[in-house]
């Protein structure tokens, strides 16, 4: 019998000859290669582009009267002018070099910077300002701040008498809005809020919100609760409180302090503040951070009026501002010291300025600046820095909630304060650049 296998034909290897296979594969290979080296090629230098974009500040600013230095060490040049400048007045710069600059007045000016002098790149706003001194303040400050209006933080159902779930406010209110009036009337707090709609007995109610900036009205019609309480179905909030550090005190009393903005802690968006107060506080506890999870500073605040000091007007991204108390700006020590602006910090050692202590006086503390963000994404992350003082490492771990606002020191100048910590390196952290507070 015959072996049905053996019977089968055999299949050809290939319709071509192995050598002409050969050849055909060879240049696709090498089509291949070249996509990727060309790939290769184009990603790095995109990654030059953006890090040469970086290191050129979206705004410079120099002080009258004053000869300074710029040299960012980027592959670009270009040419200064204000905008009243003749054409003979245009001024040439190289940004690859060191560049001496002085203006005799106050005044701004357009910089155009081209790649390599001839791509165009980047416009740059120059300022000429007055030079500016502060006191470094780092005492730590009790904070209370109120909405502006009532902040929703999240909308959601509850049991109705009926006991089918209920959301009345669905579709019409979302977390982050701000909820300024009912049926026309201002609204001073959520207890007042609370009681206009129990009080509804579940009439319409006209609502006027602030949603990213606009404000409109909306119609929503409270429901009976399984007790028949009539409700909404939101979460809401009109004050933030807690402990952070002063950073400086200008010549009219006005304070600046943190850093960066206060955000609500469920939607994370900055809260819109309506008026605001700085009361005493004392550090009562210190926990240490380790990797992974951030350490604290632990105040107590006494919300009475004789120990508040300050009255906060502005929230912003870069930090909170006010004005202090006259009694309180005295008992502030200190010398005002000039404003290093951004080209004038340097990487290298520096000093950051915190109290500690339960009735301590801020102390001096080293730290080492490791890299500079000139035009960084977020304002408030343009210093990077790391804790290098045994004190301050044996006390805190390095960096912790409540030190934010900390004023950064460097050559005789202050130059930021601390804002963030890294949460798996808490020797390390972040700085705002202090013309960046100074110009909120």
């Amino acid at each position: 019998m015959q072996n049905n296998a053996a019977s089968l034909p055999h299949a050809p290897s290939s319709v071509f000859p192995a050598h002409e296979a050969g050849k055909k594969r060879k240049p696709c290979l090498r089509k291949i290669l070249a996509f990727w080296i060309l790939v290769a090629v184009l990603g790095g230098a995109g990654g030059w582009i953006y890090q040469t974009w970086q290191k050129i500040p979206s705004s410079i600013r120099i002080r009258a009267g004053e000869e300074q230095e710029l040299f960012l060490d980027v592959p670009v040049s270009g040419t200064i002018y204000g905008e009243k400048t003749a054409q003979k007045d245009v001024i040439p710069v190289n940004l690859n070099r060191p560049l001496t600059v002085q203006a005799s007045q106050i005044q701004d000016y357009t910089m155009d910077v081209k790649l390599f002098g001839i791509v165009p790149f980047k416009q740059v706003d120059v300022h000429v300002v007055e030079g500016q001194r502060l006191i470094p303040a780092g005492v730590p400050v009790g904070i209370y701040i109120k909405t502006e209006g009532i902040l929703v933080i999240a909308e959601s159902d509850f049991e109705g008498l009926d006991h089918s779930r209920k959301e009345p406010a669905r579709y019409l209110l979302r977390a982050g809005d701000y909820i300024l009036k009912v049926d026309g009337v201002e609204l001073e707090g959520k207890k007042q809020f609370t009681e206009q709609v129990v009080a509804s007995e579940g009439k319409e109610l006209c609502l006027t919100i602030c949603r990213d900036g606009q404000t409109f009205d909306v119609t929503v019609t409270p429901q009976q609760n399984t007790e028949g309480v009539y409700k909404l179905g939101i979460w809401i909030r009109d004050n933030a409180q807690g402990v952070g550090t002063m950073t400086y005190l200008d010549e009219k009393n006005g304070f600046g302090a943190l850093g960066h903005g206060i955000n609500d802690t469920d939607t994370a968006d900055l809260m819109e503040v309506q008026s605001g107060s700085l009361y005493k506080t004392k550090i009562v506890n210190i926990r240490k951070g380790i990797s992974g999870t951030p350490g604290e500073l632990t105040g107590v605040i006494d919300y009475k009026k004789e120990n508040r000091i300050g009255a906060i007007s502005i929230n912003s991204v870069e930090g909170i501002f006010g004005t202090l108390s006259q009694e309180e700006a005295d008992e502030i020590q200190g010398e005002a010291l000039p404003v290093g602006l951004k080209q004038e910090v340097k990487k290298g050692e520096a000093q950051i300025l915190s109290c500690l202590e339960e009735d301590g006086a801020p102390q001096l503390y080293t730290i080492e600046i490791k890299a500079l963000h000139l035009d960084h994404d977020n304002i408030n992350r343009g210093i990077e820095i790391q804790v290098t003082d045994e004190r301050l490492l044996e006390k805190t771990g390095g960096i912790v909630q409540g030190m934010s606002g900390s004023p950064i020191l460097q050559n005789g100048k202050i130059i930021g304060a601390v804002t963030h910590v890294f949460v798996n390196d808490p020797t390390r952290g972040y700085g705002i650049f202090i013309e960046n507070m100074l110009s909120h």
